[in-house]
Order: C-alpha cells, then sequence, then structure tokens
C-alpha cells in the first residue's frame, strides 16, 4: 500500500485529489481464442471486446504468461516482475494476457468476462 504526504502531492488548481480508481494496475484477463494471445507481445495495445461492445480501448499488454497447455508465449519483458502460469493453472480454456490499466476498467473487465467471453483487437 502506497501512503503519500498530503503536503508533497497536492492537487493541480481546479483538480480535485485523483481517485483510486484511475490508478494502473496489471490485470490478468482470460481472452477467450488462445492463438489471438500468442500473436500479442508486451508492448502492443489492444481493445478487449465483449459481447460486440469495447470494455477497455487501447491498452499496453504487460506479459503473455506460459499457457497451461505448454506452448509458450511469447517471452515477456526484461522489467516483468510476474511470473509464468502454472501448469495446472487455467483450465477454463482461452488464454491469459497481463494488461495495465485503470483500476476502474480492471473491474469493468472482470465484470464482463463474467456474463461474456473476452476478445482483443491489436491496435
Amino acid at each position: 500500500m502506497t501512503v503519500r504526504d498530503p503536503a508533497t502531492h497536492a492537487p493541480a488548481a481546479g483538480r480535485g485529489v485523483r481517485d483510486a480508481a484511475d490508478e494502473i494496475v496489471k490485470a490478468p484477463v482470460r481472452i477467450t481464442d488462445a492463438a489471438a494471445v500468442r500473436l500479442l507481445q508486451p508492448g502492443d495495445r489492444v481493445d478487449v471486446l465483449a459481447a460486440a461492445r469495447v470494455v477497455a480501448s487501447a491498452v499496453p499488454v504487460v506479459a503473455v504468461p506460459e499457457q497451461p497447455d505448454g506452448q509458450v508465449a511469447p517471452a515477456a519483458s526484461a522489467e516483468s516482475d510476474l511470473p509464468s502460469a502454472a501448469p495446472d493453472a487455467g483450465t477454463a480454456g482461452g488464454a491469459l494476457v497481463v494488461l495495465a490499466v485503470p483500476r476502474r476498467i480492471a473491474a469493468a473487465l472482470s465484470g464482463a468476462a463474467v456474463s461474456s467471453p473476452l476478445a482483443v483487437s491489436l491496435c
């Protein structure tokens, strides 16, 4: 948890304190089409789609973990501190991709995944 000193992090004139919902988080997202995920590499930007609507737009790919079927996805960048998926993880099908998104978008992605398969398109 990050603790900020209000005296050193004063909001800009005319703007409120930055909302925690806008903080960037690393969100693992299961994409239905594993072959599409194998096309991705860290640094790519993608739109995430659910039921013909865009849930996240032009978000960066942080990592593409090793897939549960043993196929190795493109290597994650050296800066990534995320481990590869365990061999028995992710039995729900599809493939994981880790995206850097605002916290509020991570919540929207999670909610959309409950009711609809998720897809990606490269930007």
